[in-house]
């Protein structure tokens, strides 16, 4: 055989390597269910496993996406294999002397959000985690993915790349990569841009009322801001897929796109529109913090169950400090408008009872079992790493900044933990994480640890706020403290927050029970606050209410009056140090406030 006619060995390894090709159709997108086709080539071992994910990287919570697989086939040409179901997630089909397997089932998708699947007549959306069974073994080959959409006119759009001549058919290095690589699948609006010589899209999904060329300029200037902080932009195509309904809002990070989820009609009035800006700056910051830059914890996927890891506050919560800095920086608002916005973050914050119960690293690790599982009493035994991960992200810029005058910042972190860790993908340990942000400060920062990140002290806004010439201001309170919330629903008024240790609670008061009267007279949530302000700290009052359908009537003392509001203002007469250190962080004069 001559050289010429003789294949390379690069190729016979390559035919002799597992084949993956998934196929996806929705032949009635009415019945909300996806149809699935995964056929597998060159197989070699008596017994295929296959596995759906519990959960999606990017969202900590065990989603349980098999509870929406059925109609489990698979087949060898026209022979029908045995197959059993191992557990949950995983089945088990028979393959002794069988080289080509074909595995049908169905996933029902009725549920709209970025982490989720949702086929109606109108789209087809789907995240990989939640669709894609998992090829035990085989999870580093690469896979071919082809769409049949059930009308001609509805078009695909992914991060993927497409193979150029298969019809809608798109490329996955891995599985990792199709889990990280959503799909939209309908006739939704696809507007293509440019951004530092690099293609972009953003494929909207529903009715809204955004304009179109402001939208894509903001977002451009965002890239802009956040490719100059990196460097560069580390993809060759990015794609935005967002969907607009009533009353929405989310987003989920990949590596090369990003899903999000907005109110249809909160694009006109300003502060709203800002908030979308946010939205985007944070799930496009996520193609560095978290993609890229990883704990080690989440260096590789085990998609059977729970990734813990004590760093979900720098992950989500330095991303949401960035995603108020980016659009300043992008000038989408002003200096006024980024205080303000963290006025309202701090007083969110400090009006949670949970910040003095559950440590920062504590509320990182237990998100898959606590963050997106809230009930009546989380308010009081737990916080959020995404807010307080974002206040102790200002503090420590703050800090930062004020120590090296304005030449260093939170900023030289994340570049250092770029250069460190995310270029290479080499996962960051806690201790790592800790010894560049001590290596930006030029300091030892283990008490500040101990004391604001693995413990529950509260935190001393006004010292990091002082050398720069602002000062956290409480607005003064007058109503006595009662320490319940009310809703009213379906007529009736329903307590759905009793604080720990509040008057309310010490009298026996529990969230569900109904709310009817105060001193023999009625009152309603909305009333709530103005009937209190007719009391003072100390008196006490009578409060009727249902308990589990028991009519009750206990005595209850009000407390003095407690801040529901906190802001962030300038000191009077700033001194020269605080004049300069402000206009160095924010780029603009403290008078102009």
């Amino acid at each position: 055989m001559t050289e010429a006619t003789a294949p390379s060995i690069d190729r016979l390894v390559e035919e002799s390597l597992p084949q993956i090709h998934y196929q996806v159709a929705m032949s009635q997108p009415a019945t909300h269910l996806f149809e699935v086709m995964l056929h597998i080539q060159n197989l070699s071992s008596p017994i295929l496993d296959l596995k759906l994910p519990v959960w999606t990287p990017g969202s900590y919570l065990v989603r349980e996406y098999a509870k929406h697989l059925q109609d489990f086939t698979t087949v060898a040409g026209n022979q029908s294999l045995k197959w059993r179901k191992i557990s949950k997630n995983h089945w088990q089909v028979e393959t002794s002397n069988i080289t080509e397997v074909t595995v049908r089932y169905r996933v029902f998708a009725n549920e709209l959000s970025v982490r989720t699947n949702h086929l109606d007549s109108s789209h087809g959306y789907f995240n990989g985690a939640a669709l894609f069974l998992r090829v035990i073994g085989w999870e580093q080959q690469p896979m071919q993915i082809t769409i049949i959409p059930p009308y001609e006119e509805w078009q695909v759009t992914t991060g993927l790349p497409q193979i150029s001549n298969k019809y809608h058919t798109f490329l996955a290095a891995d599985f990792d990569t199709l889990v990280d690589s959503p799909f939209e699948v309908g006739t939704h609006q696809l507007h293509h841009f440019q951004v530092m010589g690099k293609p972009h899209e953003l494929a909207i999904w529903g009715e809204g009322n955004f304009q179109i060329e402001p939208m894509i300029a903001d977002i451009s200037k965002i890239i802009e801001v956040e490719a100059k902080m990196f460097g560069g932009l580390p993809y060759d195509r990015y794609a935005f897929l967002l969907h607009l309904f009533s009353q929405a809002y989310g987003g989920l990070e990949h590596k090369n796109s990003c899903s999000l989820i907005y109110q249809r009609f909160g694009f006109r009035e300003r502060q709203k529109y800002e908030r979308f800006m946010q939205l985007v700056a944070h799930e496009f910051f996520h193609l560095w913090n978290v993609k890229r830059i990883r704990p080690q914890e989440l260096e590789v996927f085990d998609y059977d169950e729970e990734n813990y890891t004590p760093c979900l506050w720098f992950c989500e919560g330095t991303t949401s400090f960035y995603d108020l800095f980016i659009p300043l920086r992008a000038e989408i608002y002003d200096a006024g408008s980024f205080l303000h916005n963290w006025s309202k973050e701090i007083t969110r914050f400090l009006t949670t009872p949970g910040r003095k119960v559950q440590p920062l690293t504590e509320s990182s690790f237990d998100a898959w079992i606590k963050l997106y599982r809230p009930h009546a009493h989380s308010p009081n035994s737990q916080i959020s790493y995404y807010l307080k991960g974002e206040i102790i992200s200002l503090l420590l810029d703050l800090d930062i900044r004020a120590q090296h005058q304005n030449q260093r910042s939170l900023d030289d972190v994340m570049v250092q933990m770029w250069e460190k860790f995310g270029q290479d993908e080499v996962g960051y340990t806690s201790e790592q994480l800790k010894e560049v942000i001590e290596s930006v400060a030029g300091k030892d920062l283990t008490d500040f640890y101990q004391r604001y990140i693995e413990g529950t002290e509260e935190l001393p806004f006004n010292q990091y706020l002082e050398p720069f010439g602002l000062q956290l201001v409480a607005d003064t309170e007058i109503t006595p403290f009662l320490g319940i919330k009310v809703t009213s629903e379906n007529g009736r008024e329903k307590i759905k927050f009793v604080e720990s240790d509040s008057p309310a609670q010490l009298a026996g008061i529990d969230a569900e029970d109904e709310l009817l009267a105060i001193d023999g007279l009625r009152v309603n949530g909305n009333q709530l606050s103005v009937r209190l302000q007719e009391y003072q700290p100390q008196d006490t009052i009578q409060i009727s209410f249902f308990h589990h359908e028991q009519l009750c009537s206990v005595p209850v003392t009000l407390d003095k009056p407690r801040a529901q509001k906190y802001q962030i203002f300038p000191v009077e007469n700033p001194s020269l140090i605080q004049r300069k250190n402000f206009a160095g962080w924010l780029g603009t004069s403290i008078t102009d406030l």
